[in-house]
């Protein structure tokens, strides 16, 4: 192909990783923005935002490929080059959870919190970290936090803004999609942490086995029986509202999965939701007419006031 010949410009380069990253295709997007690096700083622009979204964009590569280690150098290089940019940090957040790394992956994601309070996966990560700190720490965990950076005002301003309009195609042209599907070795490592998930709700540790699934979802967002795993685990734990949101979520990759219907069946019930309960428990009968055990708990269900 004469395109590869001739020297592309950076922009191209980097355009080139977008399309890549957004076909699946990790490896092959990390070797894009390389070049795209490359030639971007031996070019001697002093162009900090657009050397900076390349680090940022090269990290979620890494991080859809399971490569943690060099998407957070990837993150702290690009958050030297724009401060405070939400982007890295979730990144470089979700590679410290996935390390294990729990009080670095809170700082980062209370800092999100206070560029912009409406970020979700930023709730979402303090939640769990909260959770495995206080397993990991006792109740004195706070006090073993590394210090949170206060975000200036000025900062917050623009980014606030910056975020909320989305405008600049370049600054978006990688968008976080959750539900990319994972390069190889992320896949493997999903894999493996699911398996010792089931491990572990074999021995009937199921707060062992969703911290193991949590892990597992944050390589691989695309693999519905994770989710339904954990909905069990939540279910065992009383997390019901948990265990609806895991459903919704494997439902919303599989519109016919059995178990994800009759799981939040039982999280409707707990929760005294009759009416979604017993739509939940047809669906599932719809697809599988003699499953009994569905059968008694809508019977069970129906009678309730």
């Amino acid at each position: 192909m004469p395109q590869k010949r001739r020297s592309q410009s950076w922009t191209e380069l980097k355009q080139a990783g977008n399309e890549c990253f957004r076909a699946g295709q990790y490896g092959e997007a990390v070797s894009l923005y390389s070049q795209s690096i490359q030639l971007l700083e031996k070019s001697g622009q002093k162009n900090k935002e657009d050397l900076g979204i390349l680090y940022s964009n090269r990290a979620a590569s890494y991080l859809k490929d399971g490569n943690c280690s060099e998407c957070i150098k990837d993150c702290t290089k690009s958050l030297e080059l724009i401060p405070f940019g939400f982007k890295a940090l979730l990144r470089r957040a979700s590679a410290y959870e996935a390390l294990e790394r729990y009080r670095q992956a809170y700082v980062d994601y209370k800092t999100v919190l206070q560029i912009d309070w409406n970020i979700p996966a930023a709730h979402d990560g303090v939640n769990r970290m909260t959770k495995a700190l206080s397993d990991v720490d006792g109740p004195s965990w706070r006090e073993k936090l590394p210090p949170i950076p206060t975000v200036p005002m000025s900062v917050k301003e623009s980014l606030a803004q910056a975020a909320s309009s989305a405008s600049s195609p370049q600054q978006n042209s990688v968008i976080d999609n959750k539900k990319n599907a994972p390069g190889p070795e992320a896949a493997k490592k999903a894999k493996a942490l699911k398996e010792e998930g089931n491990a572990f709700v074999k021995k009937g540790e199921h707060k062992k086995a969703a911290e193991k699934y949590t892990q597992s979802l944050g390589l691989n967002p695309t693999e519905v029986t994770t989710y339904t795993n954990r909905a069990l685990c939540y279910l065992s734990l009383k997390m019901f509202k948990e265990a609806i949101s895991d459903c919704d979520e494997a439902l919303r990759l599989d519109s016919a999965n059995v178990k994800a219907f009759y799981r939040r069946g039982q999280a409707n019930k707990e929760l005294k939701n009759k009416k979604s309960c017993i739509e939940d428990l047809n669906s599932v009968l719809k697809i599988e007419p003699n499953n009994t055990v569905a059968q008694k708990l809508l019977q069970e269900v129906q009678k309730m006031k």
